[in-house]
């Protein structure tokens, strides 16, 4: 049956491209064939799933891709645990994506364009997870790359939709020159880039162990652009300005993901180099806190949502950093993560739908009632995203602390506390966002918008909440899954290497469930305590504020950094280079023949025609050249 594993890419593939072809022609049905095709590659893929022993690994050659010399590379691809785990879930979350997608862009002239990209996006995903090779990976990486610029730039009259689909677009492109250049070096150590041969050749010490952390470390800075982890983390946030399915698409189940899957499927190299282990654990730890001090300041309900995904990476990032016998926690997160954080982004999107694309939760409040189910099934992804008890997020991120204080010797102090504080501050920011968009005063009583428009809050339709609540089912149930021992771990194991509780903690392992409980207590009752229902919240954020909170809303000046360190350091090497190029290189060129050009033209003149100038010519070189030998005769 893997043999026909091919199809779960074609699928969503073959629905983009007859999409793309038929153009207008596809408007009244495009939606319905894209949604087909996604859910047919769900059903497809549980069939694999549940036929699939859990254990082999099996690779399947389609057909020869680059026949080139030494580089023989073919097309294949690879049924194994973590490749089914993650075809469930993008196709499974994907498909409930696409299912709203259909009542949110209903009015939007170019639905059956926008289909098409969705469909191209899964369809590279399901590339980038299921190919047997690094560079099979690195088609499916680029894919995913184009689709999501389409998708962020989708509303094309907008200025600022069509600098952040730029933004995203070259921010990527510096993690992929990283991953780029690792599969250079695999093939100039191994010859090979397919899976098996690369990690047979780690094994077997065919690379050097100084290659091994240079080719850890670049595939990290490929991981950190996809996954939007520090220092490439600035394009996440912008990338709110796409339709809100395109947000959960890309911030829950399927691009951020790509990087954790990435550190994980590459465990067999991450695992011979403690030091580039080290570096994926501090870019974790850094981003998760990053995340949850941003997140706190912002009031677009999207792009809070988007720095809660940036910090949530940042706890898979820490644990697959972790190493042997803990990459499997990361994914764990990574699963539960995509249920409670599509459930949220769709209520986001439902938030709007009913108030006019409003997404300043300063223009909200008192939402509760006018949207019943959106409150709910929010509430659910929100309480599992915070690590509310025997939800999914409490034994997936609790996991990942405990894990943490783990480590030996300062690490388990730092990357312990780390994550306990980003548990307490993401209780807060959730926490504030549920009272501002839900509680309180309906401040959108009172408010019309800058452009005229009016707000009338409304549930949203049947095909918008229904994979709202399918979804908040998931940020429940899977949390009683994982309660279940290690099952989900035990399913890793032989792709990932076998979970191990650690060994040495600082504090006792008892104690960490319940410093991270009461910690994300006084997060969400502080954020209680200040946006209280009765609270009288300014319509307009207040400009004057503390340097803490201006930080924060400069996103802690990621932007001015990489401007200062990357953008404008470019600009003026680029600007030399150029100066080079048309002063030093055309400049020689150019030189050279005009040189040849004006001496040519001076030699001409002595052309005159006239034999008596010819005659005093040869007269003068005579004298010349008689002079010559008399000077070297007696000198």
């Amino acid at each position: 049956m893997t043999a026909s594993s091919w199809l779960l890419v074609a699928l969503p593939a073959l629905g983009a491209l007859i999409l793309l072809l038929a153009g207008k022609r596809s408007k009244a049905w495009g939606h319905l064939l894209g949604t087909a095709t996604v859910v047919a590659a769900f059903v497809y893929g549980l069939i694999l799933f549940f036929g699939f022993d859990g254990k082999s690994t099996v690779d399947t050659k389609l057909f020869s891709w680059i026949p080139v010399g030494q580089l023989q590379v073919d097309f294949g691809l690879r049924i194994d645990a973590l490749s089914l785990t993650f075809v469930l879930l993008i196709t499974g979350v994907g498909m409930l994506i696409h299912f709203y997608s259909i009542g949110y862009m209903a009015d939007d002239e170019g639905r059956h364009r926008f289909f098409a990209y969705l469909n191209l996006f899964v369809a590279s995903m399901l590339i980038l997870v299921l190919g047997n090779s690094f560079l099979t990976l690195y088609l499916g990486w680029e894919g995913v790359g184009l689709a999501s610029y389409l998708l962020i730039g989708w509303y094309q009259d907008r200025p600022s939709a069509a600098t952040a689909a730029k933004k995203a677009f070259l921010m990527n492109r510096v993690g992929d020159v990283g991953l780029a250049l690792a599969i250079f070096l695999m093939f100039k150590y191994v010859g090979s880039t397919g899976y098996a041969q690369v990690f047979d050749g780690v094994a077997n010490g065919k690379i050097p162990s100084g290659a091994i952390t240079a080719i850890a470390i670049l595939l990290l800075l490929g991981a950190c652009g996809k996954s939007g982890q520090f220092p490439l983390q600035a394009w996440l946030p912008d990338a709110m300005e796409g339709p809100t399915p395109v947000s959960a698409l890309i911030h829950a189940a399927t691009m951020v993901t790509a990087g954790v899957y990435l550190v994980a499927r590459s465990n067999v190299i991450f695992s011979q180099t403690p030091d580039g282990r080290l570096v994926v654990t501090l870019v974790g730890a850094v981003t998760l806190l990053l995340g949850s001090i941003v997140g706190c300041a912002y009031d677009d309900i999207k792009k809070v949502l988007a720095y809660s995904t940036v910090s949530q990476i940042g706890y898979m990032m820490l644990a697959v950093g972790l190493g042997p016998g803990i990459y499997a926690l990361g994914i764990m997160h990574l699963v539960a993560h995509g249920f409670f954080k599509a459930g949220l982004f769709l209520g986001a999107g439902s938030v709007m739908h009913g108030m006019n694309d409003e997404v300043d939760m300063r223009k909200f409040g008192g939402l509760a009632k006018k949207m019943p189910i959106t409150f709910v099934t929010f509430g659910l992804g929100y309480l599992a995203l915070i690590g509310f008890p025997f939800l999914s997020g409490y034994y997936t991120k609790d996991a990942i602390i405990e894990a943490a204080f783990g480590q030996e010797a300062w690490r388990g102090w730092v990357f312990g506390l780390a994550t306990v504080i980003g548990a307490g501050l993401t209780a807060f920011y959730m926490t504030r966002l549920m009272m501002m968009t839900f509680f309180g005063k309906s401040r959108w009583k009172t408010i019309k918008s800058t452009d005229g428009r009016e707000f009338h809050p409304h549930e949203s339709k049947p095909i918008m909440w229904i994979p709202m609540v399918i979804l908040a089912v998931g940020s429940v149930g899977a949390g009683a899954f994982f309660a279940l021992g290690n099952r989900f771990v035990d399913w890793l194991a032989p792709t990932v290497g076998q979970f191990h509780e650690a060994e040495h903690t600082p504090i006792s392992a008892s104690l960490v469930p319940w410093l991270t409980l009461a910690l994300a207590l006084i997060g969400a009752v502080v954020a209680v305590l200040v946006f209280r229902p009765s609270a009288d919240i300014p319509v307009e954020r207040p400009e004057r504020v503390s340097w803490p909170i201006r930080a924060a809303r400069k996103d802690l000046y990621g932007n001015a950094i990489n401007e200062t360190l990357v953008a404008r350091p470019g600009t003026w090497l680029a600007r030399a280079l150029v100066y080079v190029d048309n002063r030093g290189v055309d400049g020689a060129v150019n030189g050279l023949a005009a040189a040849l050009g004006g001496g040519s033209g001076r030699l001409r003149r002595m052309q005159t025609g006239f034999v008596r100038s010819y005659a005093l010519s040869m007269l003068g070189g005579t004298f010349l050249l008689l002079a010559a030998l008399l000077l070297v005769r007696f000198s």
